[in-house]
């Protein structure tokens, strides 16, 4: 038996006192006055998360973060799974505050673009050449440009998995493309994971059109089946287009070198962010050498504007990843997520089916990438019901979207979140009886790209 299990006997009956959300409360109706959808990342916002409970953050240390009401949280999701060390983890920060007395961006390359440069390509091998920015959404729409600019064609064929960029190639396949043009929609064809013949399907219904592929090549919750990355890797060879393999989650939490160092197989473009920077921003965009030239001076082709930003090379970011990279040298983050991840899974398995929940909420994925699943008493995946799951998580302390860990969460912030899902199930089980009205105080949380502010439009 873990930790987990074997003290969840001794778990302390004594209920923690209601949070309060007044200042949070205050502060989110203001930041619907000043911006739109009141954050800044559609994921954020407060339509994500139980109405009457939207904790505005004061500051975060390791896996915990604190509200501006006081409540104190074991935090999940880190920064959109941007952080893997923890937050304000003090070996960054250190090497983030020498590097701001010698000057954050200049007129031209820096030594450290070097550095950070040769940091990168040493852990990624099937690479020949990087460029760094800011958003993996920059990253991933300059592949696409690179992609079209060295195969003549236009459309791209995406994964069905959940997020490639802020773009218009792809939120236009999304149900919130409002101000986006049919030809551009047009331009995107999906095909299904880990079935080789939908992408061979589309090759063969837009012949000689289709530039690039971009795909995960794992999934939180999907792992590749025996053969499939090899198949589409041979495939996109055959067809002439360009293989792209998003690594924007993958990469620092299946591997320091991505999903493609496990499972050994090499894309032509690969795109970056998130844990690069442990939430500092910094993306890139990394390939092998004679696509990554078309932007560059070593070509007679018609050069590609590729990745040319302002802050794209600033000190902060390349010093936070590099000092990232060192982290990962000297310790095993990797290893520690899977532990601690595995550890929350089997705990909260446990208390789920004591309880005789199991048909109805779970917890699933690979363990640096967990989900919970909530489902209504006929077995359908249900917003009422997450909605329900997060209020009571959150009134135990615990806040995330979902239970994407750190290397910072340690055994003690483990035993606590198995003890939120067990103290959360009577009213889980309550608003399975009597419906999810009956137990929440508000509207429940919505898709977050969706057609219409509807349901949870602002009153």
């Amino acid at each position: 038996m873990t930790s987990v299990s074997s003290s969840s006997t001794e778990r302390s009956t004594t209920a923690a006192p209601e949070p309060v959300f007044t200042e949070s409360a205050r502060l989110q109706a203001r930041l619907h006055d000043l911006v739109p959808g009141g954050a800044h990342t559609y994921a954020r916002g407060s339509d994500q998360y139980p109405e009457h409970m939207t904790p505005v953050i004061e500051h975060g240390r390791g896996a915990h973060v604190w509200d501006v009401d006081g409540n104190r949280y074991v935090e999940y999701g880190m920064g959109l799974r941007s952080v893997t060390l923890g937050h304000a983890y003090e070996p960054v920060l250190d090497a983030v505050r020498d590097v701001l007395g010698r000057g954050l961006s200049f007129s031209r390359p820096s030594r450290l673009e070097v550095d950070a440069a040769e940091d990168f390509l040493g852990l990624v091998a099937g690479a020949d050449m990087v460029k760094f920015a800011k958003n993996g959404s920059d990253a991933t729409t300059a592949a696409l440009k690179l992609a079209r600019a060295a195969t003549g064609r236009d459309m791209v064929a995406l994964a069905d998995q959940p997020f490639f960029s802020t773009d218009d190639w792809f939120i236009g396949t999304t149900p919130m493309n409002a101000g986006i043009p049919a030809t551009t929609r047009e331009g995107t064809v999906g095909f299904t994971y880990n079935d080789l013949g939908s992408l061979r399907a589309l090759f063969d219904a837009h012949p000689g059109r289709i530039a690039a592929v971009f795909m995960e090549a794992a999934t939180a919750l999907h792992d590749p089946a025996p053969g499939f990355l090899e198949g589409v890797r041979e495939l996109c060879t055959a067809e002439g287009a360009v293989l792209v393999f998003d690594e924007m989650i993958t990469g620092f939490r299946w591997s320091a070198a991505g999903a493609q160092s496990l499972y050994g197989v090499t894309p032509d473009l690969s795109t970056w962010g998130k844990a690069m920077g442990n939430g500092f921003p910094v993306s890139a965009l990394a390939g092998r050498r004679e696509l990554m030239e078309l932007g560059g001076l070593r070509t007679d082709d018609e050069r590609v504007f590729l990745l040319s930003t302002t802050h794209g090379p600033e000190t902060v970011g390349l010093t936070a990843f590099r000092a990232v990279v060192e982290a990962y040298r000297r310790e095993d983050p990797v290893a520690t997520m899977r532990r601690q991840g595995e550890k929350l899974a089997e705990g909260a398995a446990q208390v789920i089916a004591a309880a005789g929940l199991a048909e109805h909420v779970d917890v699933v994925g690979h363990p640096a990438c967990l989900v919970f699943r909530t489902r209504d008493r006929d077995g359908r995946p249900s917003q009422e019901m997450r909605t329900v799951f997060l209020a009571e998580l959150l009134r135990r302390g615990v806040l995330g979207q979902s239970f994407v860990i750190s290397a910072a969460h340690t055994d003690a912030d483990v035993e606590q979140t198995v003890a939120a899902v067990e103290a959360a199930l009577p009213a889980y089980e309550r608003a399975l009886t009597h419906g999810a009205a009956a137990v929440l105080d508000g509207r429940p949380v919505a898709p977050a790209l969706r057609a219409t502010a509807a349901p949870r439009r602002l009153r």
